[in-house]
């Protein structure tokens, strides 16, 4: 039995998400030709990196059309590490600052 499901997008689509990952690449190049700094720099940077990263999954690679359990099966342990990520950040941040205090 043969799967009747259309999971292809017009071509349009296809080149009006290639002009946005330009736009988007051209912002990216911006934040260095501008040299900024900082925390701004690289929330920056992984701001349009995640932009761009989302657009190629969900149109190039499909993901838009897929059922919920394969988008959540994709999507939700990158998101687990993240949380985990920040976690230990902040957590890593208070040893520091205990230590600071009281091994002088």
């Amino acid at each position: 039995m043969r799967d009747t499901r259309q999971h292809s997008y017009p071509v349009s689509l296809y080149l009006k998400v290639w002009v946005l990952l330009f736009i988007l690449s051209t912002f990216s190049y911006l934040v260095d030709y501008f040299q900024l700094h900082g925390a701004l720099r690289w929330s920056l940077i992984l701001v349009l990196m995640l932009l761009k990263a989302g657009l190629i999954v969900a149109v190039f690679m499909h993901l838009a059309s897929e059922r919920l359990a394969l988008i959540c099966a994709i999507l939700l342990p990158p998101a687990g590490l993240l949380v985990l990520v920040a976690m230990m950040a902040t957590e890593a941040n208070y040893v520091f600052a205990t230590r600071l205090l009281f091994f002088r």
